[in-house]
């Protein structure tokens, strides 16, 4: 099981009875602030909590949870020290009053882009050139130089914690997005022009758009045209069999394409926030296939989509049915070949754990460590911790005991909201404005197929990883065994994304500070998912990739971009060949399962855990 010792509670607090996910010199939480310690029995303390929880007013399945005293207590500490602050005040005013003129000469001057602010480098709503032209350019100019201010604004005011800073800033771009001049008939030039060349059906298609985006969205459907892509025929179709079935998993175990096989075969541990088959999409795109088509055995972890019975499922389990089980498996099947495990974002995070725990025993069992966009340490976490922080955490707790799980819409509308022009305000200029339908992808199709995540789990998931960093401050334990990353004894191949907002790459790169082991570090071109689904032959591909070793310097993130010269293609084909050099030469396909152990074939893959909704 996955435990941390607590140490004993001061006066005034309360240790954890049952936490599978505890860490040493973590603050510990739940007991109210006037309770000392013994006065409530710890059952009579528990029911309380869950009365409280019970009462707690449910959240819109919809909405994004936010707490009051996050999102209140980070406007008015942004307020109150810009009240106290007269030089910042005359700052803004100063800007204001350039601003106000600039956009004057603007306005005057002809439109050939001379003195125009530039949107930021993924801002395109304003590409099109009907943009340029007034009275167009002038509200497109006026927009983008109030960003400006309000950037300004929420940024250096003395006093102002870093984290209400953040969350002014990330308002303040919420609130800008959704008054775009582009959003609306008014003011968007492409807009008034279709509307005028059709005659105003564009308007009624994107009004029947908008009727049924809202009716699939209340029944919790999928987006339209998604259903073309089927799981089993268009999606996961990689042939294989289900080895393993637990209460949390499903191990698939692939069949081979080549006549011989690298000898240690390969394990995907992907994230239980989405379906396991981002890895195994289209067969043009499914890293799965292209593994097997490389000579690899392949297994890969199908996480159950968890429910109401699920709710104390804890990142032990996780660890203990997943992970463990899994590598347990693959042993009976190849008996001491050992594994290379590979972990994508939160799976990556899991299986580095497990690896240091397993480097800490000396045990044999995995062969390399891949982490694709994956965090260890949770210093720095991106915009993700703009929701997450005590009073939100707390807030999260409350809303996941009435059903035991957070919705997944909660979890995507969160996602949403970190790139609210590109999924929020953009889809719905061209959907519901242009009356237009882009096909969808099988990424797309794919990225509406979430997961619910147990209460237990999440909570255990926030508080040790993202609030007190236990993973990178060695605080956390395995079966009473400290899991230092340090431990990990295996070459590493960590794959971080120059655009990932869900694991920023410097993030991942801070691996490189927390154990001695080999490592290799590729920095590739998109997005968290599109990095990471990244086949040869995409002409804009790219990456940059270089290893250090234990007595070498080590760079900081900006050292290493500035040394590391960038590549033509895919990393798949550097992962492939890494993967190949570490592995221990070829040997005739694996049996399919092992009977003699009790893992029988069932199911073909994807298995029946992939399906449940």
């Amino acid at each position: 099981m996955l435990q941390v010792t607590a140490p004993q509670p001061s006066r005034g607090r309360r240790a954890p009875r049952d936490s599978a996910l505890a860490h040493t010199g973590a603050r510990e939480r739940g007991a109210s602030p006037w309770l000392g310690r013994g006065v409530l029995p710890s059952e009579v303390f528990d029911r309380y909590q869950q009365i409280e929880r019970a009462l707690t007013p449910p959240w819109p399945a919809t909405g994004v949870a936010l707490a009051p005293a996050t999102t209140g207590g980070a406007f008015l500490d942004w307020w109150v020290h810009l009240l106290a602050s007269p030089a910042k005040q005359w700052e803004l005013a100063h800007l204001g009053a350039e601003q106000c003129l600039r956009w004057l000469r603007i306005c005057s001057a002809l439109p050939n882009g001379d003195g125009d602010v530039e949107p930021l480098p993924q801002d395109r709503r304003f590409d099109d050139p009907q943009w340029n032209e007034p009275p167009f350019r002038w509200l497109a100019q006026g927009f983008l130089l109030r960003q400006q201010w309000w950037q300004a604004a929420t940024a250096g005011v003395p006093g102002v914690t870093h984290h209400h800073e953040q969350m002014a800033s990330f308002a303040a771009r919420q609130w800008l997005d959704m008054v775009a001049p582009s959003n609306f008939v008014s003011t968007n030039p492409v807009v008034q022009q279709r509307t005028l060349r059709e005659g105003g059906l564009n308007l009624v298609r994107g009004a029947v758009h908008a009727l049924e985006d809202l009716w699939r969205e209340a029944g919790d459907l999928p987006p339209v045209s998604a259903e073309r892509f089927e799981i089993g025929r268009d999606l996961a179709a990689t042939p294989g069999r289900v080895v393993l079935r637990n209460r949390l998993m499903e191990l698939i175990q692939y069949t081979p394409t080549t006549r011989t096989t690298h000898a240690q075969p390969v394990l995907l541990v992907p994230a239980w926030i989405m379906k396991y088959y981002v890895l195994d999409l289209s067969p043009h795109n499914s890293l799965v296939k292209h593994l097997v088509d490389h000579g690899f055995t392949v297994f890969a972890i199908s996480w159950k989509n968890p429910d109401a019975n699920d709710r104390d499922l804890g990142m032990a389990d996780y660890e203990q049915l997943g992970v463990r089980e899994a590598l347990r498996a693959i042993d009976e099947i190849m008996p001491g070949a050992g594994v290379h495990g590979a972990g994508y974002c939160l799976g990556g995070t899991l299986l580095a754990m497990s690896a240091a725990a397993l480097g800490r025993a000396g045990s044999p069992a995995l062969k390399t460590l891949t982490l694709l966009a994956a965090q260890t340490d949770f210093t720095d976490p991106g915009e993700l911790s703009l929701f997450i922080d005590e009073s939100q955490v707390a807030f999260l707790e409350n809303l996941m005991w009435r059903n035991g799980y957070l919705d997944k819409r909660q979890m995507k509308r969160t996602f949403q909201m970190l790139r609210s022009n590109d999924l929020i305000w953009s889809y719905r200029v061209y959907n519901h404005l242009l009356g237009e339908r882009k096909p969808v992808s099988d990424l797309m199709a794919w990225n509406a197929d979430g997961t619910r995540l147990p209460y237990r789990m999440h909570r255990e998931y926030l508080r040790a990883l993202f609030l007190d960093n236990a993973l990178a401050r060695g605080e956390l334990q395995l079966d009473g065994v400290p899991v230092s990353l340090d431990d990990i004894q295996v070459p590493i191949f960590n794959v971080g994304i120059v655009q990932d907002h869900v694991a920023p790459w410097r993030s991942v790169f801070k691996l490189h500070a927390l154990t001695h082991a080999e490592q290799t570090f590729v920095l590739c071109a998109g997005g968290h998912n599109v990095g990471v689904v990244n086949p040869p032959g995409d002409p804009r591909a790219s990456y940059r990739i270089r290893h250090w070793r234990s007595g070498n310097r080590r760079l900081t993130p900006d050292e290493w971009l500035a040394a590391t010269r960038s590549i033509d293609g895919s990393w798949w084909s550097a992962w492939v060949g890494w993967l190949a050099q570490h592995s221990s030469g070829r040997r005739t396909p694996p049996p399919m399962g092992a009977p003699r152990a009790g893992l029988v074939p069932l199911d073909a893959a994807p298995g029946r855990y992939v399906h449940r909704r």
